[in-house]
């Protein structure tokens, strides 16, 4: 892309709220579950989607604004899709309980497996590029090793579903939120593990009767921060014992049961969350206000992603099928 060149070779400058529309693209027929830009960044005018029409789509999000390729290899809906770390290949798991890899160029299948539960939850390990963790509708979350196509590792939790999954730096160790809330008590909400031994560190993490449906890194310091369904995002430390920390919390959004998305900006200075009601939400992470909201979509926007490279491009995605590009 002639639009990302020029910013290759330079530090990534300070992020920047965007204030108009580039492109609409709206050819999937489903809602749209999740959004990611490639991590390769000489590629990253391509965006992944996933959606319940049954198919990932990837585009030009960053020139033309266009759909590029349809993959078509799920029979239900396409909860989570992931690129793998060199950008030839995506990984994405649905409602069939399908774990397909597929070759980005060709669109063939190079590793497909059937899982005994619906997925939701898919994400690679950050040092080990061949290992992915999965997790859905079952008490178990599996690590899997695509050189051998096998399971490497089961984590048993007593919750019935995983929502999200989140690596913390070097992957020695990850979190999983779940949807183990029940009126007495809510431990379990997000767990952490070990990944090697598959041991649980702590499910003594986030105390409120609250689901968190996404949990998302901070890209320089120790934190992490997970959406509620109780129209908030809070704020944690990645190192053990994990403490909330109470001072801060990110409030003004809706969540009202949909799987909202939030991330960091990529120089750690915002954080920007969708909303049930169409809006996108821009908060100050040092000071948890809310900086700036757009009115971004009719139905609930449930990703907004900051572009890797480019400093103020985003793309926003929504429960009726639509992807948008703001610059």
């Amino acid at each position: 892309s002639e639009l990302i060149k020029p910013y290759l070779g330079s530090k990534y400058k300070v992020t920047e709220i965007p204030k108009s529309l580039i492109f609409y693209m709206s050819k999937h027929s489903g809602p749209v579950n999740a959004i990611q830009w490639c991590p390769v960044r000489e590629q990253s005018h391509m965006l992944l989607s996933a959606s319940m029409d049954k198919t990932v789509k990837v585009w030009d999000a960053v020139d033309r604004g266009c759909c590029l390729q349809t993959y078509s290899c799920h029979s239900c809906a396409v909860r989570a899709a992931r690129w793998s770390s060199c950008g030839r290949r995506i990984l994405s798991g649905g409602f069939d309980s399908m774990l397909h890899l597929t070759d980005v160029e060709t669109g063939k299948q190079i590793f497909s497996s059937k899982t005994e539960f619906r997925i939701s939850a898919l994400k690679f390990h950050p040092t080990e590029s061949n290992v992915f963790i999965c997790g859905g509708f079952s008490p178990e979350v599996k690590a899997w090793d695509l050189r051998t196509s096998k399971v490497l590792r089961v984590y048993k939790a007593a919750v019935q579903q995983t929502l999200d999954i989140l690596f913390l730096p070097e992957g020695r160790e990850f979190l999983t939120s779940t949807d183990a809330v029940s009126r007495d008590s809510a431990d379990r909400t997000i767990v952490a593990w070990d990944f090697h031994s598959a041991a649980k560190i702590s499910n003594q993490i986030f105390h409120e009767r609250y689901t968190c449906p996404s949990l998302t890194l901070h890209p320089k310091e120790s934190v992490f921060v997970a959406q509620t369904n109780g129209n908030y995002m809070a704020l944690f430390s990645a190192q053990r014992p994990y403490r909330i920390n109470k001072r801060k919390r990110y409030e003004g959004h809706k969540v009202e049961g949909f799987a909202v998305g939030c991330e960091f900006s990529p120089d750690g200075t915002l954080l920007v969350t969708g909303s049930s009601d169409g809006k996108v939400f821009f908060y100050n992470y040092h000071t948890s206000r809310i900086i700036r909201t757009l009115s971004a979509h009719k139905e609930a926007c449930v990703s907004a992603i900051f572009h890797p490279v480019l400093p103020s491009l985003l793309a926003t995605c929504d429960w009726a099928g639509e992807i948008k590009i703001w610059q």
